[in-house]
Order: structure tokens, then C-alpha cells, then sequence
């Protein structure tokens, strides 16, 4: 019997990368499993759905149990249509993992206002519209769960020229903190993950030494790991994965302080000078610690 026996689970964006990886290695694992992914390229074009099919009939070939769904997950009707699919075929949910994604890189003077509302509408939204009906039958279910949401190092720690995928990514950070909260009483688990791996987002600036190293197995056995028993009861945690590196990242708080009831901004300036209430900005990403 595998960790994840008679468990089904919903990928998104599943047809390739990093989502094919992780439907693969759950359904190795005894998953049941819903493939999504609507199939448009990672710089835009008309949907292609036929990758999630090609991704279901390779876990079925392997004696494996999946359905393919190729709903655009930046709907309200879209994140309906995948609950449905699993419910349909396998009468339930018990994972979700938020893994599509595409990109519109552009620096902020070249961005133009559907560069941003493309990423917004399948990382952020995407996140949210199939994230509420899955959560609402989880709980309906009352047998717990886990949800794996996709966050990056962009919106973590920012990244030049990506600052939409940037928003979008740490938006869905602060998403998932409070949907951690949200799901304590009903025993569903909550995950952040930014991963790193040679997929089709990445294939234009990476190199065959990174493609070799950086490869989406790798990451699938450390999400395999956040969405079965063996990292129960654990919740609400941010785990940066890739190349055979696994870390947690924290947000912790600097060194504080109390103003007197009349301080200045010059008080303040002197405090920050010695050190008392902010890091040099040079150091300002030290305020992430990684573990």
C-alpha cells in the first residue's frame, strides 16, 4: 500500500512540469487523481487541453486511477468544474495542490495592464477560485485535508523584472497563512511551497547545468512528503524546494522600538542608526530567515 492509498487529490496545472511530476508521483503512492491544466502556452496562445489527458493516460497505462479536467482555473465556474470532476469520479477530495501558472515578464515601465491581469487571473485568482469549493468540501467531508499552494522566491524575495508574478506570488503567501488559521478547527493542513525546477517557465533562462540539478522529481518527493501523513500534523509552513534542497522560510521580526511619547523622526533615525529598531538596507533580506 502507498502513503497517499485511496486518497484523491487535484493538481492543476498537471499536464507538464512540475504538475506532471507530482501526479505521477501521488498516483505511484495509491491517488486518486484530477489532472487540470487548460493547456495554454507560458507566454499566452490558445488553450491546448489535450495535456492533461496525455498525463491521464500515462498514470492509467501504469495502473494508475485519473481524470483530466481543462478548465481555466481563473473562474469561479472553472474552480467549480474541478471539485466536479473529482466528485463525479472519485466522490471526494482529500489534496489540492495550486500549481498552475504562467508569465508575462516585463519590467514595471513596460508592463501594461493585461501583462498584469494575466498573472493575477491564474496564480492569484486561480488560487482562490479553486481553493474555496475544494476547502468547502473538505470540511463538508469532516475527514481533514491538505492544500498545497504555489508561492516562488519572486514573491518572496522579489526578482527583476517580475513584478506581477512577483504580487501574484506573495499574494497567495498571505492567502495561504490565513487559510492555515481558517482550517485548524477542521483538521486541513496548509502549505506554501516555492519550488525550483526545469519546466516550461523556466526553459528560456536556465542552462543545461541547472536543468540537470533542478529537476521536477525533486521536488514531487518533497511534495509528496507535505501532502501525506508523514508530515502530519504539521501546518502552515513555507518550504523552499529544488535541486535536492529543501528549506523552510520564516518571516521573523527585527529588533523593536518604543519611541517616547515625543520622539521625532530624527529619534527614530538615530535609533536605526544604532541598530536598535531596523537592519541596514543592504540587509534587508536577512529579515527572511532560512532555516
Amino acid at each position: 500500500m502507498g502513503i497517499l492509498n485511496g486518497k484523491v487529490a487535484i493538481i492543476t496545472g498537471g499536464g507538464g512540469g512540475l504538475g506532471r511530476a507530482y501526479a505521477h508521483a501521488f498516483a505511484r503512492e495509491g491517488a486518486k487523481i484530477v489532472v487540470n491544466d487548460y493547456g495554454v502556452a507560458s507566454d499566452g496562445g490558445a488553450p491546448i487541453s489535450t495535456s492533461a489527458d496525455k498525463v491521464v493516460e500515462e498514470i492509467r497505462a501504469a495502473g494508475g486511477e485519473a481524470v483530466a479536467n481543462a478548465a481555466d482555473v481563473g473562474t469561479v465556474e472553472g474552480g467549480a468544474s474541478i471539485l466536479q470532476s473529482a466528485m463525479e469520479a472519485f466522490g471526494g477530495v482529500d489534496i489540492l495542490v495550486n500549481n498552475a501558472g504562467i508569465l508575462r515578464d516585463r519590467t514595471l515601465a513596460k508592463m501594461d495592464e493585461k501583462d498584469w491581469d494575466d498573472v493575477m487571473h491564474v496564480h492569484l485568482k486561480g488560487t482562490f477560485c479553486v481553493t474555496r469549493p475544494v476547502f468547502t468540501q473538505m470540511k463538508a467531508q469532516a475527514r481533514g485535508g491538505v492544500i498545497v499552494n504555489t508561492s516562488s522566491t519572486s514573491g518572496l524575495q522579489g526578482k527583476f523584472g517580475q513584478g506581477n508574478y512577483g504580487a501574484a506570488k506573495g499574494g497567495i503567501w498571505g492567502f495561504s497563512n490565513t487559510l492555515t488559521l481558517e482550517g485548524e478547527r477542521y483538521g486541513i493542513r496548509v502549505w506554501t511551497l516555492a519550488p525550483a525546477a526545469d519546466t516550461r517557465l523556466t526553459a528560456a533562462v536556465t542552462n543545461e547545468d541547472y536543468k540537470a540539478i533542478y529537476t521536477p522529481d525533486k521536488v514531487a518527493e518533497v511534495v509528496l512528503y507535505m501532502v501525506s501523513d508523514l508530515s502530519a500534523p504539521q501546518t502552515g509552513k513555507t518550504i523552499v524546494a529544488g535541486g535536492g534542497i529543501v528549506r523552510e522560510v520564516r518571516l521573523e521580526n527585527g529588533p523593536g522600538y518604543v519611541p517616547s511619547p515625543d520622539f521625532s523622526a530624527h529619534d527614530l533615525a538615530e535609533a536605526v542608526e544604532s541598530g536598535k529598531v531596523m537592519l541596514p538596507a543592504r540587509q534587508a533580506k536577512s529579515l527572511m530567515a532560512i532555516d
